[in-house]
C-alpha cells in the first residue's frame, strides 16, 4: 500500500479526553499573554564610552560630508583660482576651519557643563527650525 494513497482529514482523527483539556490550557495562556505583554528587562548598566577612532570618525564624516559644496568650499575654490599662491589659501582656509571648530568644540563643552543634552538638543532643533523659516520667508518675499 502506498502512502499518499490513503487521504488523511482532520475529520479523521479521533480526540481523545485529554485533547480539550489542553486546548482550554493552551486558551487560558494564550489569554493571559495577550492581556498581559512581556515587558522588556532593562538592566542597569554604566553607559558604554565610544573609543577615540569611533568619535573621531563620526566626527570627520559628519563635517566632511556637511562642508562638500557649502559656500566655505566655494569661496576657498574661487579665492585659490584668483590667487597665484593655492597653497596659501589652502592653509588660510583650514587655519579658519580649525579656528571655527575649536570655538564650537570650546562652546559646547561649556553649554553641555551648564545645560542637560535634552536641552541642547531641542534648542538645537528650535533655531534651525527658525533660521529655515527665516529663509523660507525670505524666498517668499523676494
Amino acid at each position: 500500500m502506498k502512502l499518499d494513497s490513503v487521504p488523511l482529514s482532520l475529520s479523521d482523527i479521533v480526540q481523545t479526553e485529554s485533547q480539550p483539556e489542553q486546548k482550554d490550557n493552551v486558551d487560558i495562556i494564550l489569554n493571559n499573554a495577550i492581556a498581559k505583554p512581556l515587558q522588556p528587562v532593562v538592566v542597569d548598566s554604566p553607559k558604554k564610552q565610544e573609543s577615540l577612532a569611533a568619535i573621531f570618525g563620526t566626527t570627520f564624516i559628519t563635517i566632511f560630508l556637511a562642508e562638500i559644496g557649502d559656500k566655505t568650499q566655494l569661496s576657498t575654490l574661487l579665492m585659490s583660482a584668483e590667487s597665484q599662491a593655492p597653497w596659501v589659501v589652502f592653509i588660510g582656509s583650514a587655519a579658519a576651519l580649525i579656528t571655527t571648530s575649536l570655538l564650537g568644540v570650546l562652546l559646547g563643552s561649556w553649554i553641555s557643563s551648564k545645560l542637560s543634552p535634552k536641552t541642547v538638543e531641542k534648542s538645537a532643533g528650535v533655531m534651525l527650525l527658525l533660521i529655515s523659516l527665516m529663509l523660507f520667508w525670505d524666498i517668499v518675499n523676494s
